[in-house]
Protein backbone atom coordinates (compact mmCIF):
# COMPACT_ATOMS: atom_id res chain seq x y z
CA UNK A 1 0.00 0.00 0.00
CA UNK A 2 2.84 2.41 0.83
CA UNK A 3 4.59 1.73 -2.47
CA UNK A 4 1.37 2.06 -4.47
CA UNK A 5 0.51 5.32 -2.71
CA UNK A 6 3.89 6.85 -3.52
CA UNK A 7 3.58 5.57 -7.08
CA UNK A 8 0.37 7.53 -7.64
CA UNK A 9 1.57 10.63 -5.76
CA UNK A 10 4.71 11.06 -7.84
CA UNK A 11 2.73 10.44 -11.04
CA UNK A 12 0.48 13.34 -10.01
CA UNK A 13 -2.79 11.39 -9.89
CA UNK A 14 -4.65 14.03 -7.89
CA UNK A 15 -8.09 12.53 -8.52
CA UNK A 16 -7.17 9.55 -6.35
CA UNK A 17 -6.52 11.78 -3.34
CA UNK A 18 -9.46 14.18 -3.43
CA UNK A 19 -10.69 14.97 0.06
CA UNK A 20 -7.73 13.28 1.71
CA UNK A 21 -5.19 14.86 4.05
CA UNK A 22 -2.46 15.12 1.44
CA UNK A 23 -4.50 16.81 -1.29
CA UNK A 24 -3.45 20.38 -0.45
CA UNK A 25 0.05 19.42 0.70
CA UNK A 26 1.48 17.95 -2.52
CA UNK A 27 2.80 19.65 -5.65
CA UNK A 28 0.51 18.15 -8.30
CA UNK A 29 1.97 20.28 -11.10
CA UNK A 30 5.20 18.26 -11.18
CA UNK A 31 4.78 14.73 -12.47
CA UNK A 32 7.61 12.21 -12.39
CA UNK A 33 8.07 8.99 -14.34
CA UNK A 34 7.98 6.13 -11.83
CA UNK A 35 9.72 2.76 -12.12
CA UNK A 36 8.03 0.21 -9.88
CA UNK A 37 9.90 -3.02 -9.19
CA UNK A 38 8.50 -5.86 -7.10
CA UNK A 39 10.20 -9.15 -6.35
CA UNK A 40 7.09 -10.43 -4.60
CA UNK A 41 6.47 -13.08 -7.24
CA UNK A 42 8.57 -15.13 -9.62
CA UNK A 43 10.84 -18.15 -9.57
CA UNK A 44 14.28 -17.27 -8.24
CA UNK A 45 15.48 -20.83 -7.71
CA UNK A 46 17.38 -20.96 -11.02
CA UNK A 47 19.45 -18.49 -13.00
CA UNK A 48 17.00 -18.78 -15.89
CA UNK A 49 14.02 -18.07 -13.66
CA UNK A 50 15.82 -15.13 -12.10
CA UNK A 51 16.63 -13.63 -15.52
CA UNK A 52 13.09 -14.14 -16.81
CA UNK A 53 11.56 -12.33 -13.84
CA UNK A 54 14.09 -9.50 -13.96
CA UNK A 55 13.55 -8.92 -17.66
CA UNK A 56 9.77 -9.11 -17.28
CA UNK A 57 9.86 -6.38 -14.64
CA UNK A 58 11.97 -4.10 -16.83
CA UNK A 59 9.86 -4.87 -19.90
CA UNK A 60 6.62 -3.98 -18.08
CA UNK A 61 8.03 -0.62 -16.96
CA UNK A 62 9.44 0.09 -20.44
CA UNK A 63 6.15 -0.67 -22.20
CA UNK A 64 4.22 1.56 -19.79
CA UNK A 65 6.22 4.56 -21.01
CA UNK A 66 6.68 3.47 -24.62
CA UNK A 67 10.43 2.89 -24.39
CA UNK A 68 12.17 0.02 -26.17
CA UNK A 69 14.81 -1.59 -23.96
CA UNK A 70 14.98 -4.87 -25.85
CA UNK A 71 17.95 -4.01 -28.04
CA UNK A 72 21.54 -3.82 -26.85
CA UNK A 73 22.78 -5.49 -23.69
CA UNK A 74 20.97 -8.42 -22.07
CA UNK A 75 22.36 -7.44 -18.67
CA UNK A 76 19.55 -6.35 -16.35
CA UNK A 77 21.66 -3.61 -14.79
CA UNK A 78 22.52 -2.12 -18.19
CA UNK A 79 18.89 -2.23 -19.29
CA UNK A 80 17.79 -0.61 -16.04
CA UNK A 81 20.34 2.19 -16.51
CA UNK A 82 19.14 2.70 -20.08
CA UNK A 83 15.49 2.87 -18.95
CA UNK A 84 16.20 5.49 -16.28
CA UNK A 85 18.20 7.75 -18.58
CA UNK A 86 15.64 7.46 -21.41
CA UNK A 87 12.78 8.34 -19.06
CA UNK A 88 14.68 11.39 -17.83
CA UNK A 89 15.29 12.60 -21.39
CA UNK A 90 11.75 11.87 -22.56
CA UNK A 91 9.89 13.62 -19.73
CA UNK A 92 12.42 16.20 -18.57
CA UNK A 93 11.87 15.17 -14.96
CA UNK A 94 13.93 13.08 -12.60
CA UNK A 95 12.85 9.48 -12.17
CA UNK A 96 11.31 7.91 -9.05
CA UNK A 97 12.34 4.30 -8.29
CA UNK A 98 10.22 2.13 -5.98
CA UNK A 99 11.59 -1.32 -5.12
CA UNK A 100 9.30 -3.62 -3.13
CA UNK A 101 10.40 -6.86 -1.41
CA UNK A 102 13.99 -6.19 -2.44
CA UNK A 103 15.26 -9.21 -0.49
CA UNK A 104 12.69 -11.88 -1.33
CA UNK A 105 14.93 -13.71 -3.85
CA UNK A 106 17.39 -14.19 -0.97
CA UNK A 107 14.98 -14.93 1.88
CA UNK A 108 13.00 -17.48 -0.13
CA UNK A 109 16.14 -19.60 -0.25
CA UNK A 110 17.86 -18.57 2.97
CA UNK A 111 18.47 -22.16 4.10
CA UNK A 112 20.17 -22.95 0.77
CA UNK A 113 23.26 -20.85 1.38
CA UNK A 114 24.77 -21.31 -2.08
CA UNK A 115 21.58 -20.26 -3.88
CA UNK A 116 20.98 -17.39 -1.46
CA UNK A 117 24.53 -16.10 -2.07
CA UNK A 118 24.07 -16.36 -5.83
CA UNK A 119 20.83 -14.39 -5.69
CA UNK A 120 22.42 -11.84 -3.36
CA UNK A 121 25.25 -11.26 -5.81
CA UNK A 122 22.82 -10.81 -8.70
CA UNK A 123 20.80 -8.28 -6.72
CA UNK A 124 23.95 -6.48 -5.62
CA UNK A 125 25.02 -6.09 -9.23
CA UNK A 126 21.59 -4.72 -10.11
CA UNK A 127 21.34 -2.30 -7.19
CA UNK A 128 24.86 -1.00 -7.81
CA UNK A 129 23.64 0.68 -11.00
CA UNK A 130 21.60 3.14 -8.92
CA UNK A 131 24.70 4.77 -7.41
CA UNK A 132 25.83 6.12 -10.79
CA UNK A 133 22.51 7.76 -11.65
CA UNK A 134 22.08 10.47 -9.01
CA UNK A 135 21.60 13.17 -11.63
CA UNK A 136 18.60 11.32 -13.08
CA UNK A 137 16.87 10.24 -9.86
CA UNK A 138 14.40 12.22 -7.74
CA UNK A 139 13.59 9.61 -5.08
CA UNK A 140 14.27 5.95 -4.27
CA UNK A 141 12.33 3.77 -1.81
CA UNK A 142 13.54 0.26 -1.05
CA UNK A 143 11.35 -1.97 1.13
CA UNK A 144 11.80 -5.51 2.34
CA UNK A 145 11.80 -7.78 5.34
CA UNK A 146 15.46 -8.14 6.23
CA UNK A 147 18.19 -5.64 6.87
CA UNK A 148 21.15 -6.75 4.80
CA UNK A 149 24.19 -4.60 5.37
CA UNK A 150 25.13 -2.02 2.78
CA UNK A 151 28.41 -3.79 2.31
CA UNK A 152 26.58 -6.97 1.30
CA UNK A 153 23.90 -5.58 -0.97
CA UNK A 154 24.12 -1.82 -1.36
CA UNK A 155 27.83 -1.22 -1.69
CA UNK A 156 28.39 2.34 -2.85
CA UNK A 157 24.90 3.62 -2.05
CA UNK A 158 26.12 5.88 0.73
CA UNK A 159 23.17 8.25 0.51
CA UNK A 160 20.57 5.69 1.57
CA UNK A 161 18.69 6.73 4.70
CA UNK A 162 17.54 3.72 6.73
CA UNK A 163 14.22 4.74 8.34
CA UNK A 164 13.34 1.31 9.76
CA UNK A 165 13.51 2.39 13.41
CA UNK A 166 13.45 6.15 12.93
CA UNK A 167 10.80 7.49 15.39
CA UNK A 168 9.71 10.05 12.79
CA UNK A 169 8.39 7.15 10.67
CA UNK A 170 7.17 4.95 13.54
CA UNK A 171 3.56 4.80 12.36
CA UNK A 172 4.19 4.89 8.61
CA UNK A 173 3.20 1.29 7.84
CA UNK A 174 0.64 0.55 10.55
CA UNK A 175 -2.60 1.84 12.02
CA UNK A 176 -2.54 3.64 15.35
CA UNK A 177 -5.35 2.94 17.81
CA UNK A 178 -6.92 6.33 17.14
CA UNK A 179 -6.75 5.77 13.39
CA UNK A 180 -8.53 2.44 13.76
CA UNK A 181 -11.25 3.98 15.92
CA UNK A 182 -11.85 6.93 13.59
CA UNK A 183 -11.45 5.28 10.17
CA UNK A 184 -13.42 2.12 10.99
CA UNK A 185 -15.94 3.56 13.45
CA UNK A 186 -18.97 2.19 11.61
CA UNK A 187 -17.42 -1.27 11.32
CA UNK A 188 -16.36 -1.61 14.96
CA UNK A 189 -19.79 -1.78 16.56
CA UNK A 190 -19.82 -4.54 19.15
CA UNK A 191 -16.04 -5.00 19.03
CA UNK A 192 -14.11 -5.12 22.30
CA UNK A 193 -11.35 -2.61 21.49
CA UNK A 194 -9.12 -3.80 24.32
CA UNK A 195 -9.26 -7.35 22.97
CA UNK A 196 -8.64 -6.08 19.43
CA UNK A 197 -5.55 -4.26 20.66
CA UNK A 198 -4.36 -7.32 22.57
CA UNK A 199 -4.60 -9.46 19.44
CA UNK A 200 -3.29 -7.20 16.67
CA UNK A 201 -1.59 -4.10 18.09
CA UNK A 202 1.85 -3.89 19.65
CA UNK A 203 4.33 -3.22 16.84
CA UNK A 204 6.67 -0.62 18.27
CA UNK A 205 9.23 1.50 16.43
CA UNK A 206 9.79 4.01 19.24
CA UNK A 207 6.66 5.99 18.54
CA UNK A 208 3.02 5.09 19.10
CA UNK A 209 2.51 1.31 18.76
CA UNK A 210 0.61 0.24 15.67
CA UNK A 211 -1.73 -2.46 14.42
CA UNK A 212 -0.96 -4.79 11.55
CA UNK A 213 -3.25 -3.38 8.80
CA UNK A 214 -3.65 -6.80 7.18
CA UNK A 215 -5.11 -8.21 10.38
CA UNK A 216 -7.52 -5.33 10.93
CA UNK A 217 -8.91 -5.45 7.40
CA UNK A 218 -9.43 -9.22 7.45
CA UNK A 219 -10.83 -9.15 10.99
CA UNK A 220 -13.54 -6.76 9.83
CA UNK A 221 -14.12 -8.66 6.59
CA UNK A 222 -14.30 -12.15 8.13
CA UNK A 223 -17.04 -11.70 10.69
CA UNK A 224 -14.91 -10.05 13.40
CA UNK A 225 -13.42 -13.35 14.49
CA UNK A 226 -10.06 -13.40 16.26
CA UNK A 227 -7.79 -15.45 14.04
CA UNK A 228 -4.11 -15.31 13.02
CA UNK A 229 -4.83 -13.71 9.63
CA UNK A 230 -1.38 -12.30 8.94
CA UNK A 231 0.47 -15.32 10.29
CA UNK A 232 -1.51 -17.58 7.95
CA UNK A 233 -0.15 -15.75 4.89
CA UNK A 234 3.47 -16.62 5.65
CA UNK A 235 5.60 -19.72 5.67
CA UNK A 236 7.81 -19.47 8.76
CA UNK A 237 9.24 -22.96 8.36
CA UNK A 238 12.67 -21.39 7.79
CA UNK A 239 12.64 -20.46 11.49
CA UNK A 240 12.74 -24.12 12.42
CA UNK A 241 15.70 -24.67 10.11
CA UNK A 242 17.50 -21.82 11.86
CA UNK A 243 16.59 -23.16 15.30
CA UNK A 244 18.25 -26.43 14.35
CA UNK A 245 21.39 -24.49 13.45
CA UNK A 246 21.19 -22.15 16.45
CA UNK A 247 19.54 -23.95 19.40
CA UNK A 248 18.08 -21.33 21.72
CA UNK A 249 16.38 -21.30 25.09
CA UNK A 250 13.00 -20.23 23.75
CA UNK A 251 11.87 -18.08 26.69
CA UNK A 252 14.96 -15.95 26.04
CA UNK A 253 13.68 -15.01 22.60
CA UNK A 254 10.65 -13.22 24.03
CA UNK A 255 12.76 -11.12 26.33
CA UNK A 256 16.15 -10.94 24.64
CA UNK A 257 18.60 -8.06 24.49
CA UNK A 258 20.26 -7.08 21.22
CA UNK A 259 22.33 -4.18 19.96
CA UNK A 260 22.79 -2.44 16.63
CA UNK A 261 25.55 -4.84 15.65
CA UNK A 262 23.14 -7.78 15.89
CA UNK A 263 20.33 -6.01 14.05
CA UNK A 264 22.62 -4.72 11.31
CA UNK A 265 24.76 -7.83 10.83
CA UNK A 266 22.29 -9.74 8.68
CA UNK A 267 24.28 -11.88 6.28
CA UNK A 268 23.52 -14.92 4.17
CA UNK A 269 26.32 -16.87 5.86
CA UNK A 270 25.16 -16.10 9.40
CA UNK A 271 21.70 -15.00 10.44
CA UNK A 272 21.01 -14.35 14.10
CA UNK A 273 17.60 -15.84 14.81
CA UNK A 274 16.56 -13.02 17.18
CA UNK A 275 17.38 -10.43 14.51
CA UNK A 276 15.45 -12.41 11.91
CA UNK A 277 12.41 -12.76 14.20
CA UNK A 278 12.41 -8.98 14.62
CA UNK A 279 12.85 -8.26 10.93
CA UNK A 280 10.08 -10.66 9.92
CA UNK A 281 7.58 -9.16 12.37
CA UNK A 282 7.54 -11.93 14.98
CA UNK A 283 9.32 -9.79 17.57
CA UNK A 284 9.18 -6.06 18.16
CA UNK A 285 10.90 -3.49 20.36
CA UNK A 286 9.95 -3.22 24.01
CA UNK A 287 12.61 -0.89 25.37
CA UNK A 288 15.73 0.99 24.31
CA UNK A 289 18.75 1.61 26.53
CA UNK A 290 21.90 3.66 26.25
CA UNK A 291 24.60 1.10 26.99
CA UNK A 292 28.27 1.68 27.69
CA UNK A 293 29.27 0.98 24.09
CA UNK A 294 26.08 1.92 22.24
CA UNK A 295 22.32 1.48 22.07
CA UNK A 296 20.76 -1.76 23.30
CA UNK A 297 17.23 -3.00 22.73
CA UNK A 298 14.93 -5.40 24.53
CA UNK A 299 12.69 -7.37 22.17
CA UNK A 300 9.29 -8.90 22.89
CA UNK A 301 6.32 -10.52 21.18
CA UNK A 302 4.03 -7.84 19.72
CA UNK A 303 0.61 -9.34 20.39
CA UNK A 304 -1.49 -12.42 21.05
CA UNK A 305 -1.68 -13.45 17.38
CA UNK A 306 2.10 -13.87 17.25
CA UNK A 307 2.38 -15.32 20.76
CA UNK A 308 -0.05 -18.13 19.99
CA UNK A 309 1.04 -18.83 16.42
CA UNK A 310 4.80 -18.66 16.93
CA UNK A 311 4.68 -20.86 20.01
CA UNK A 312 2.49 -23.41 18.26
CA UNK A 313 5.24 -23.66 15.69
CA UNK A 314 7.87 -23.96 18.42
CA UNK A 315 6.03 -26.57 20.47
CA UNK A 316 5.52 -28.73 17.39
CA UNK A 317 9.23 -28.45 16.66
CA UNK A 318 10.23 -29.30 20.23
CA UNK A 319 7.87 -32.24 20.69
CA UNK A 320 7.06 -33.55 17.22
CA UNK A 321 3.38 -33.40 18.25
CA UNK A 322 0.44 -31.77 16.50
CA UNK A 323 -3.01 -33.27 17.08
CA UNK A 324 -2.03 -34.43 20.57
CA UNK A 325 -1.41 -30.83 21.64
CA UNK A 326 -4.97 -29.79 20.86
CA UNK A 327 -6.53 -32.52 22.98
CA UNK A 328 -5.11 -31.30 26.29
CA UNK A 329 -5.33 -27.53 25.94
CA UNK A 330 -8.77 -27.13 27.52
CA UNK A 331 -7.68 -29.26 30.46
CA UNK A 332 -4.63 -27.06 31.05
CA UNK A 333 -6.52 -23.77 30.79
CA UNK A 334 -9.32 -25.04 33.05
CA UNK A 335 -6.78 -26.28 35.58
CA UNK A 336 -4.93 -22.97 35.76
CA UNK A 337 -8.07 -20.84 35.89
CA UNK A 338 -9.37 -22.94 38.78
CA UNK A 339 -6.09 -23.75 40.56
CA UNK A 340 -6.59 -27.44 39.88
CA UNK A 341 -2.98 -28.37 40.56
CA UNK A 342 -3.51 -32.09 40.05
CA UNK A 343 -5.05 -31.35 36.66
CA UNK A 344 -2.12 -29.09 35.72
CA UNK A 345 0.38 -31.72 36.84
CA UNK A 346 -1.37 -34.50 34.92
CA UNK A 347 -1.64 -32.40 31.75
CA UNK A 348 2.09 -31.66 31.75
CA UNK A 349 2.99 -35.28 32.43
CA UNK A 350 0.76 -36.35 29.54
CA UNK A 351 2.47 -33.79 27.30
CA UNK A 352 5.97 -35.10 28.00
CA UNK A 353 4.81 -38.71 27.86
CA UNK A 354 3.54 -38.09 24.32
CA UNK A 355 6.88 -36.87 22.98
CA UNK A 356 8.27 -39.58 20.67
CA UNK A 357 11.47 -41.32 21.71
CA UNK A 358 13.12 -40.27 18.43
CA UNK A 359 13.16 -36.67 19.69
CA UNK A 360 15.70 -37.74 22.32
CA UNK A 361 17.63 -40.31 20.28
CA UNK A 362 21.32 -39.45 19.81
CA UNK A 363 20.77 -36.31 21.85
CA UNK A 364 21.54 -35.02 25.32
CA UNK A 365 18.76 -32.43 25.45
CA UNK A 366 16.95 -34.39 28.17
CA UNK A 367 19.75 -33.47 30.58
CA UNK A 368 19.16 -29.73 30.24
CA UNK A 369 16.66 -27.71 32.21
CA UNK A 370 16.32 -25.31 29.28
CA UNK A 371 14.71 -27.99 27.11
CA UNK A 372 11.93 -28.78 29.58
CA UNK A 373 11.38 -25.10 30.36
CA UNK A 374 11.18 -24.33 26.63
CA UNK A 375 8.56 -27.05 26.10
CA UNK A 376 6.38 -25.84 28.99
CA UNK A 377 6.81 -22.21 27.97
CA UNK A 378 5.96 -22.78 24.30
CA UNK A 379 2.99 -24.98 25.21
CA UNK A 380 1.43 -22.51 27.67
CA UNK A 381 2.20 -19.51 25.45
CA UNK A 382 0.55 -21.27 22.49
CA UNK A 383 -2.65 -21.36 24.56
CA UNK A 384 -2.69 -17.57 24.78
CA UNK A 385 -1.79 -17.35 28.46
CA UNK A 386 0.18 -14.35 29.68
CA UNK A 387 3.67 -15.48 30.62
CA UNK A 388 6.75 -13.68 31.89
CA UNK A 389 9.80 -15.85 31.20
CA UNK A 390 12.73 -15.42 33.56
CA UNK A 391 10.71 -13.03 35.71
CA UNK A 392 13.16 -10.69 37.44
CA UNK A 393 12.86 -9.86 41.14
CA UNK A 394 15.16 -8.00 43.51
CA UNK A 395 16.48 -11.39 44.65
CA UNK A 396 17.12 -12.97 41.27
CA UNK A 397 14.89 -14.38 38.57
CA UNK A 398 12.40 -17.20 38.53
CA UNK A 399 12.09 -19.42 35.45
CA UNK A 400 8.51 -18.51 34.62
CA UNK A 401 5.47 -16.61 35.89
CA UNK A 402 2.09 -17.55 34.42
CA UNK A 403 -1.08 -15.47 34.74
CA UNK A 404 -4.52 -17.09 34.44
CA UNK A 405 -7.57 -15.08 35.45
CA UNK A 406 -7.03 -13.85 39.00
CA UNK A 407 -4.26 -16.37 39.68
CA UNK A 408 -0.49 -16.09 39.39
CA UNK A 409 1.78 -19.14 39.16
CA UNK A 410 5.45 -18.66 40.02
CA UNK A 411 7.25 -21.67 38.51
CA UNK A 412 10.79 -22.99 38.89
CA UNK A 413 12.23 -25.98 37.01
CA UNK A 414 14.99 -28.42 37.93
CA UNK A 415 16.47 -31.52 36.30
CA UNK A 416 17.73 -34.37 38.49
CA UNK A 417 17.56 -32.15 41.56
CA UNK A 418 15.03 -33.65 43.99
CA UNK A 419 13.29 -31.26 46.35
CA UNK A 420 15.10 -28.12 45.21
CA UNK A 421 12.73 -26.22 42.89
CA UNK A 422 10.04 -25.21 45.39
CA UNK A 423 12.64 -24.55 48.08
CA UNK A 424 14.44 -22.15 45.76
CA UNK A 425 11.28 -20.10 45.14
CA UNK A 426 10.57 -19.85 48.85
CA UNK A 427 14.16 -19.24 49.83
CA UNK A 428 14.68 -16.49 47.28
CA UNK A 429 11.21 -14.98 47.74
CA UNK A 430 10.61 -14.86 43.99
CA UNK A 431 6.85 -14.67 44.57
CA UNK A 432 6.80 -11.76 47.00
CA UNK A 433 6.45 -9.01 44.42
CA UNK A 434 3.07 -10.45 43.38
CA UNK A 435 1.57 -10.64 46.88
CA UNK A 436 0.27 -7.07 46.82
CA UNK A 437 -1.32 -7.42 43.37
CA UNK A 438 -4.67 -8.62 44.67
CA UNK A 439 -4.24 -11.89 42.78
CA UNK A 440 -3.95 -15.34 44.30
CA UNK A 441 -0.33 -16.50 44.14
CA UNK A 442 0.87 -20.09 43.86
CA UNK A 443 4.42 -21.40 44.05
CA UNK A 444 5.13 -24.38 41.79
CA UNK A 445 8.31 -26.44 41.76
CA UNK A 446 8.61 -28.88 38.85
CA UNK A 447 11.44 -31.41 38.71
CA UNK A 448 12.32 -33.63 35.77
CA UNK A 449 14.30 -36.83 35.46
CA UNK A 450 16.66 -37.03 32.50
CA UNK A 451 16.27 -40.80 32.61
CA UNK A 452 12.46 -40.84 32.62
CA UNK A 453 12.23 -37.69 30.48
CA UNK A 454 9.23 -36.57 32.48
CA UNK A 455 8.12 -34.93 35.71
CA UNK A 456 9.11 -36.88 38.80
CA UNK A 457 8.29 -34.30 41.45
CA UNK A 458 5.56 -31.66 41.36
CA UNK A 459 5.23 -29.54 44.51
CA UNK A 460 3.15 -26.45 45.10
CA UNK A 461 2.02 -24.09 47.81
CA UNK A 462 -0.38 -21.22 48.01
CA UNK A 463 1.38 -18.04 49.07
CA UNK A 464 0.12 -15.61 51.68
CA UNK A 465 1.31 -12.11 52.57
CA UNK A 466 3.50 -11.97 55.63
CA UNK A 467 1.60 -10.81 58.71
Amino acid sequence: VLVSTLHELFRGERELFKGLYIEDKWNWDTKHPVIKISFGSGDFSTETGFSIRFNRILQDNSEEYGIDCSSGSNDAGDRFHYLVTRLYKKYGQKVVILIDEYDKPILDHITDRELARRNRDKLKSFYSTIKDMDEYIRFVLITGVSKFSRLDLFSGLNNLNDITIDPAFATLCGYTHEEVKSAFREHLKGVDLDKLKEWYNGYNYFGEPVYNPFDILLFLDKGKEYRPYWWSTGNPGFLIDLLKEQPRYLPDLENCMVDDLVLDAFDVDYIDIAALLWQTGYLTFKEKYQGIDGIEYRLCLPNKEIQISLNRLFIQYLTGLKAELRHGKRQVIHALLNADMDGFHNALRALFASIPYRNYANSIIQHYEGYYASVVYAYLASLGLKIIPEDVTNKGQVDMTVFAGDRVYVIEFKVDGPGSALLQIKGKGYHEKHLASGQIVYLVGIEFSSEEKNIVNFEWEKAYPKP
